[in-house]
This record gives structure tokens, sequence and C-alpha cells, in this order.
């Protein structure tokens, strides 16, 4: 492992990120609003830590191990966290603590859409499109964006996609290049979110709300410029748009760009894993819009539009609200949350365990049945026409019992410090899976919580965004050994 190269990317990064300051810079210059101090001084901050980390190594010259990739995954997500906190701590019409900055900035890397801010609508546009902006980044992945400009500034970027795109995964590589792999992805997020926005204005939206909601939408974030979320514009329309572009997002983006390469549909058919993903979104969203009519809470109409807007927006952890989910009738609130672990597909902007890996599991349990009734046969395992692994197949229950694990570990650490059960399972659920909203006393705002709750939900959102393994690894022993 190289620790001058890794501090040399993390450098490198970090001056890049400050650069994605200047966009909210420019609207709070425009607007003339009170925060183009603290969006300077950010700026400032962020390039010149970045530039201290790289002129001291900017000459090490070394080959990227898969460590070294782990390393500057996991650093990076982590200091962007406390770096990104900037412009929010030194926005005084927020009144956040430094905890609290970097818990939303945090929840807006990762995508999780969890918030302590209240009065959004009250805001500076300029802070209200900086939270929008680093979910975006956080979707894409600031590691998979960088690596299509690494590789002109001397450095090789295959390790960074690795780690940050680790488990079973249908091809790490679309083109024969990484840097080619990170420009056709990054081509395909832009133009879902170009396409996201259009249809937002075209459907009543300001452009601004557009745009903002289009960054956090295509993300799979949950960040809104409203408090009432999308059911600020009490619109069926956008709804449904919102419905469409979420369930495209949590698809495994390299499909997507397969089908474009392609010119036809038929790779949406034949993946397995998506074909899985849609038909357990369809049972959520059935069992969820009979429920609410059948209980009668919502008229029929308005139980189908929000039974399937909610049924989607937690399912692929994206954390929208039109209403208060949490306080709908029965098991649907939990139930909601249970489909959250799955989240989206494997190489898509959702949170969760990813389709693929319950999908896997599901097929071994069945399996499994079928050895018990036929001792003596062979039942291979197979996802499509391709038989699956042995070793995938142990490393997929490997990363399920460490979830597990953590997501015990973790949920008893909150009771700890005072919460009850249903908000700290909720809680944990909603940050280890990226999804924002929660029950109990998260189920509109954390702000209520402690500090410490805040920076072990922190700790959950990072793990839940870096996959588990990638940010675990940097606590084995083994792993610092030269």
């Amino acid at each position: 492992m190289h620790l001058s190269v890794s501090l040399r990317i993390l450098g490198i990064l970090l001056m890049l990120f400050s650069s994605t300051l200047l966009l909210p810079l420019v609207i709070a210059v425009l607007e003339d609003d009170n925060t183009i101090t603290g969006f300077l001084t950010a700026l400032s901050i962020t390039f010149i830590s970045g530039l201290a980390c790289w002129l001291p190594v900017r000459n090490a010259r070394h080959e990227l191990r898969i460590r070294d990739g782990f390393l500057i995954t996991s650093l990076f997500w982590t200091v962007l966290g406390v770096f990104g906190a900037l412009p929010l701590a030194l926005t005084d019409a927020l009144n956040l603590t430094p905890a609290e900055a970097i818990f939303e900035s945090i929840s807006g890397l990762t995508t999780t859409g969890a918030t302590v801010i209240s009065g959004l609508d009250a805001l500076p546009q300029s802070i209200l499109f900086y939270r929008q902006l680093l979910q975006w980044l956080g979707g894409i992945g600031i590691i998979v964006v960088a690596v299509a400009v690494l590789p002109m500034l001397g450095i090789g970027g295959m390790q960074l996609y690795k780690a940050e795109t680790p488990g079973p995964s249908k091809d790490n590589k679309l083109t024969p290049r990484i840097t080619e792999t990170a420009k056709a992805l990054f081509v395909v997020y832009l133009a879902l979110t170009v396409c996201c926005a259009l249809a937002y204005w075209a459907a009543g939206m300001s452009g601004f709300d557009a745009v903002c909601h289009a960054f956090s939408t295509v993300a799979i974030g949950g960040f809104s410029t409203h408090d009432a979320s999308m059911g600020y514009f009490e619109s069926n329309t956008i709804l449904l748009i919102c419905s469409l572009f979420m369930v495209v997002s949590a698809v495994n983006f390299g499909l997507h760009f397969t089908v474009w390469r392609a010119r036809t549909a038929k790779a949406y058919r034949r993946d397995s894993e998506t074909r899985f993903f849609l038909s357990a979104l369809l049972v959520c969203i059935a069992v969820t819009c009979s429920y609410l009519i059948l209980t009668d809470t919502l008229a029929p109409t308005d139980a189908v539009v929000h039974g399937l807007f909610q049924a989607i927006s937690i399912s692929t952890t994206t954390g929208f609200t039109t209403q208060d989910f949490a306080g709908w009738p029965g098991f649907l609130p939990v139930m909601l949350l249970i489909f959250a672990f799955m989240g989206g597909c494997v190489g898509s902007t959702g949170g969760g365990m990813k389709a693929m890996r319950v999908m896997l599991v599901f097929k071994q349990a069945v399996r499994e049945l079928k050895q018990l009734i036929h001792p003596h046969a062979i039942i291979p395992l197979k996802v499509g026409k391709r038989r699956v692994e042995a070793s995938v197949v142990s490393a997929v229950w490997s990363f399920f019992a460490v979830y597990m694990l953590a997501f015990v570990t973790i949920m008893l650490a909150l009771m700890a410090t005072g919460l009850d059960f249903t908000t700290s399972f909720s809680a944990v659920a909603a940050s280890l899976n990226n999804l924002g909203p929660g029950l109990g006393q998260v189920a509109a705002n954390y702000s209520g919580i402690s500090e410490l709750a805040k920076a072990i939900l922190c700790f959950a959102m990072l793990l839940g965004r870096l996959e588990v393994f990638t940010l675990l690894v940097l606590f084995t022993p083994m792993f610092w050994r030269l």
C-alpha cells in the first residue's frame, strides 16, 4: 500500500470538489443573499486543504493496488463529508451545530436524504441548490466520475472503480478502458437528469425546482427544496413522472448504457436482476394500494397515486414523501421499510443490499428446499442461463451476515443513547439503506435526536453507501500489514 499516492489522489479529488462550490456561489451572488462569505470560505478551505495534501507528494508515482482503492474511497467519502459541511456550518440562517452540518452533508453525499433542517421554503436558493447538488454528486459517485479525469493526470483508476462498486455485478467494465466506462456512466446519468428536469418543468415545476428535484430523483436521494417534499406541488402528474424516474434510476446504469448502445430494450427483459426487482416492486405497490383502499385510509384515486408513489419512493430508497406514511395503518410502514432493505439494482444509485444479492439469497433458499426433497440430485444455482459459482454465493451470504450484524450492533448503540426501539430500528434501516425518513422520532426530521446518535447514524450512512466491506475492511489489522 502506498500512502503517498493515496494522499496525492485525495488532494486532487478535494481540489476538484472545491470547484463544485462555484455553482451555488454564483446563485448566491445573483440572489445577493447572506451565503456568499460562507461559500467563498468553504471553497478556499477545501481547495487549500487539497493543495496541502497534494503538494508534498505530487511526484509520487506507484501502481495502485486494490488496498489503495479501498483506502482512497473510504477516506474521500469521509473527508468529503466533513468538508461538504462547511457551507452549511457557515450559514447563520441554518443555525446548525458542527455535528448537524456534518450529518446533513454526509446524508446528502450518501444520497440518504435524512435531514436535520426545517423551514426549507424560507432558506436561500444557494443553500437549497447546494443540498441537491451534494446528492447528485453522491449519486454518480465522486470516485467513478473522477476516474475519467485522473488518467489524464497520470493516475490509473481501475482499483478505485472496483472499490466503488463491490459485490456481484454483471459487467464491471462496460468498455475496454475504465476511463471510457466512467464517461459512459456519467453520460447516461447526465442524460437522465436532463430528461427528468425537462419533464418536471413541463409538468408545472419552476425551472429551479425542476433542476433541484431532478438532481435528487436520479440520484435516488430524497432531498427537496420544500418541507412538504413532493407533496408541495399537489400534482399527480409530477408524482407519476417522479415514480418513473425513480424506477429507471434504480436499475443498473450499465444496463442503461447497453440498451442505449444497442438501440434496443431487449436487454431489460433478459436481465434477471431487473425482472426480479420489478416483480418485487409490483408486489409492494399492489399490497400498499390495496390496503389503503380496503382500510379507507385514502380515496381510491389518491390511494392508487400516493400508494404507488410512496411504495416506489421507499422501496428504491429515494425517500420522497407526499403523505405521512409513518401514520398509515397496520403493517404498511414496517413493510415499506423492509422492502427498502432490497433497495435498487447493482450499479444503480439506489441503496440497500441490492436486488441481485436478495435474488441470489432467495434462489439459494429455494435450491436448498429442493435439495432436501432430492438429497442426491445435483441442482445448480443459475441466474438466467449462467451458473453461479459457489464462491459468489458464499460472498453474498457473508455480505448478508455482516450487514445484519452491523444493523443490530448500530441499533443497540442507538438504543443505548436513549432512543426507543421503533425509532432506533427505523433510523438504522433508513441510514444503512440510504433511505432517509424513518418512524417514531425520526419520521419527519432527525434534529430531535442527540449529537451522539447523529454521529452513529453518520457512520451507518457511510457504511451503507460503501456497501459495508469497503469501509469495514479498514478496521482489520491485516489491511494495514505491509
